[in-house]
């Protein structure tokens, strides 16, 4: 049987596919200003925004969203009386971590054993790519048959919400029949995949202060409270015994009872050391994709080199909280916001900060648009059946997509499959992953433009 014409395309395509992903690898599109110069996530949002005029998209905007950085949006026209079809990616991106941990400098394309390192890669900036594929098989083949709007955001790692409230203030703008979200990603290498569901987050920020300045710990030390050693015991209230989060009202037991994540494909897609145990109870599937999980992703403290026998008199830390769907980020945030002020000892003075939060979201996969994906899927992965996962990570925008357009469907397909390693060193793309799932995505708006 012959390649399907679309996938010939895209196969055609993917030298200069490679070629894109490297120049968009290359801008340092953290958004975190302070560790990152804005002018390079300007510099990528631009990027993205002649990439869409190249292919004739119409009312291309840089979007300055309420907490400074830029969304990319472009609309393509279809026929009349088509369908319109929302695309969506993120160009910003992770910080590389421990740069010296990277194999290959992390913001330039690197090929090896067949997957193409950088940071961004797969997460999302292959996303954008993968869009771009997909729209430009479908016109070597006939033409877009859908209308098309793309929306590239520039701060959906920073989960501060820009976005969101932008599309809450211009409701219009995103308004689509079917939005695909091309940042999730297969459950393996080959195996077509749509994710079912995706926790919501929230960020805190707690600091403790005991002294009003930090003390000889041999003078001092014994009766003098330690700022540090409260906010450790406070951290450590987060967990039980087991690894389990324990928030104080917060329900812990929920169970997926869909696709299952064995023990032994976690532990070898999560690289835990031989002999370490895995945290919590329930199978795995339960605990990363239908319970809360807490993170402590920071705590500000005095390095060990450099450090000074001293009682610490102020302390901090950084929590992320994933929450399922069914559970209302703002009612988490509160409870865990009470749960460290009512842990803190001592009396110690406790201030907590929320600095970002987004909803869980849950699809519905009974819709026309989802039977039209798996066709597509099948089609590209070579008769493989769609199989629908759970994503244990945030994207805060689906949630308000799905409430600003209740009518409209909402599929997650993307580039971000387990040996990705997304957020980490050495995060890659698969090519293959690459090609595959442009074709997919064309051969579903084909679908859909029909059904």
């Amino acid at each position: 049987m012959s390649p399907h014409p679309i996938a010939e395309t895209v196969a055609s395509l993917m030298p200069r596919a490679k070629a894109e992903l490297t120049e968009l690898v290359a801008f340092k599109s953290v958004a975190d200003f302070e560790q990152y110069p804005k002018s390079e996530s300007e510099a990528a949002a631009n990027w993205v925004a002649d990439a869409l005029r190249a292919e004739g998209f119409q009312d291309v905007a840089l979007l300055d969203t309420p907490d400074g950085t830029q969304s990319v949006y472009g609309y393509l026209p279809g026929p009349e009386g088509a369908p319109t079809v929302l695309l969506y990616a993120h160009y910003d991106v992770q910080p590389p971590l421990d740069e010296a941990g990277w194999a290959t400098p992390p913001f330039e394309l690197t090929e090896r054993d067949g997957r193409w390192y950088g940071r961004g890669s797969a997460d999302c900036k292959g996303g954008i790519v993968m869009h771009l594929l997909a729209l430009r098989a479908l016109k070597a083949n006939g033409g877009v048959p859908v209308h098309v709007k793309v929306i590239a955001e520039g701060s959906e790692e920073q989960g501060t919400g820009g976005l969101e409230r932008y599309a809450e203030e211009h409701p219009e703008l995103l308004r689509a029949d079917t939005i695909v979200v091309g940042d999730a990603g297969n459950f393996r290498v080959g195996l077509p995949t749509v994710t079912a569901t995706l926790r919501g987050m929230t960020l805190v920020r707690v600091r403790i202060d005991t002294l009003e300045g930090n003390l000889h710990s041999g003078q001092f030390g014994g009766a003098a409270p330690d700022a540090l050693a409260a906010l450790v015991r406070v951290l450590d209230s987060l967990r039980a015994e087991d690894g389990s989060t324990t928030i104080d009202g917060l329900d812990a037991d929920g169970t997926w009872e869909g696709l299952q994540y064995t023990e032994a494909d976690f532990r070898r897609d999560a690289k835990v050391l031989d002999g370490v145990g895995l945290i919590g109870e329930g199978t795995v599937s339960d605990r990363i994709w239908a319970r809360p999980a807490v993170t402590v992703l920071g705590i500000d403290c005095p390095p060990v080199i450099g450090a000074t026998p001293s009682v610490q008199a102020a302390a901090r830390a950084l929590i992320s909280l994933r929450v399922p769907p069914g559970v209302d980020a703002a009612d988490a945030t509160k409870l865990l916001r009470a749960h460290l002020e009512a842990h803190t000892p001592w009396g110690a003075r406790v201030t907590t900060e929320q600095i970002g939060q987004g909803q869980a979201f849950r699809a519905d996969t009974t819709s026309p648009a989802y039977e039209a994906m798996a066709a597509a899927l099948s089609d590209a992965y070579d008769g493989e059946r769609m199989q629908a996962a759970g994503m244990g990570g945030s994207i805060p925008l689906c949630n308000t997509l799905a409430a600003l357009y209740p009518d409209a469907e909402i599929l997650l397909i993307g580039l971000s499959e387990p040996e990705a390693q997304i957020h980490a060193v050495n995060e890659s793309v698969s090519p293959e992953e690459l090609e595959r799932l442009s074709v997919a995505e064309a051969l579903f708006l084909q679908r859909y433009a029909t059904s």
